[in-house]
């Protein structure tokens, strides 16, 4: 959050950053998860990049001589347990906080501090900066600010 103040015709940019107190394990669950996402191969559906109307998304292959199935090597790579992150930190945002999903004013009376709220695309301009405006007050981190929109 940037807050700009001015005083006796001085502009001042100040910064003050919600922050979440973390734990050392959860702080440790975090930083391999960001190691172990780094490695992670980009799963596709087979032969999707060479055929328009298959997706990009995953999909288990199923062929009776498919050779992603077989674990071919230099086929596309299959989706496998080890992949997956620490469950304790599954679903965190990268900074530590729980992300809620906010569609009015209302809505931030059920956040708690340890969640961190992200205003819904389909809010218009004037509830965003209403949404905004209640949550500093309250001392909750935003995660899509106005000022950085595009």
């Amino acid at each position: 959050m940037v807050l700009e103040t001015k005083e006796a015709g001085e502009e001042t940019t100040e910064k003050r950053e919600v922050k979440i107190e973390l734990d050392t394990e959860t702080a440790r669950l975090l930083s391999i998860r960001k190691h172990q996402k780094s490695k992670k191969p980009v799963f596709k559906q087979t032969d999707s990049h060479k055929k328009k109307k298959l997706a990009d998304y995953w999909r288990r292959p199923d062929g009776i001589h498919n050779k992603a199935r077989y674990h071919v090597k230099g086929k596309c790579p299959m989706v496998q347990a080890g992949y997956g992150s620490p469950s304790e930190v599954r679903g965190l945002h990268p900074s530590g906080f729980e992300e809620v999903l906010v569609n009015n004013p209302k809505d931030l009376s059920k956040v708690e501090t340890s969640q961190a709220i992200r205003i819904a695309r389909t809010v218009g301009r004037r509830k965003h900066l209403e949404i905004e405006a209640k949550a500093k007050e309250i001392g909750l981190k935003i995660l899509n600010p106005l000022g950085e929109k595009k």
